[in-house]
């Protein structure tokens, strides 16, 4: 996709009615820390649309980015941030939760995993709600260059075991520094939003 406008849209608190959206979303989930503030950066080839932190937990709100007035890019709350409140925490929680649940224009769902660890329990009951939600996750395994290239099939591995990845699973291996799987995850929105307007617009 070729981005001529990306704007923030929508911004959605803990008590925020989810909006009616007119377009096709895709929506990023992950860990606090992960780095998917610097992957919507990277993605929409913006330095700091996203804001980015090395403090966990900048993510609070749901944020819809209007790309184009064709999708829109759904940054969920980072989960699993050990220093803010249990409380706040399952308020965050619930509130990923009703998006993903209520959303009806939501195509895709992208989770964020740290390719250098194994997969926490968070993670692991993310991925499994998703699943139990109907949706068929594409894990994007993120800080690529913090390993060397001959670990990397060893910590795809470690991720597929971790998570016990439903069969045919698309893991995309990706760096915000070197920009690497910046296309494939493209190639992967477009084909899931983008055909099927077209597709709606030749009927």
């Amino acid at each position: 996709m070729v981005i001529k406008k990306v704007s923030l849209e929508t911004v959605c608190g803990i008590t925020s009615k989810i909006p009616e959206s007119p377009f096709n979303e895709v929506a990023f989930a992950g860990k606090s820390n992960v780095g998917k503030s610097s992957l919507i950066n990277a993605l929409m080839n913006r330095k700091a649309l996203a804001r980015t932190s090395a403090q966990p937990g900048k993510t609070q709100t749901i944020n819809f980015y209007n790309i184009n007035d064709a999708m829109y890019l759904v940054d969920l709350p980072g989960y699993g941030f050990a220093k803010a409140p249990e409380e706040i925490r399952a308020k965050w929680g619930k509130m990923i939760e009703r998006y993903l649940h209520t959303s009806k224009k939501l195509k895709a769902v992208f989770l964020l995993i740290d390719i250098r660890h194994a997969p926490s329990a968070n993670d692991r009951q993310m991925y499994e709600w998703m699943v139990y939600q109907g949706y068929a996750p594409v894990i994007i395994a993120t800080k690529l260059d913090k390993i060397r290239r001959s670990q990397i099939q060893k910590q795809l591995k470690l991720l597929r075991e971790g998570l016990d990845l439903v069969p045919q699973t698309v893991i995309i291996p990706f760096s915000a520094q070197t920009k690497q799987g910046r296309e494939e995850i493209w190639q992967l929105i477009d084909s899931l939003v983008l055909e099927e307007e077209m597709t709606q617009e030749e009927e």
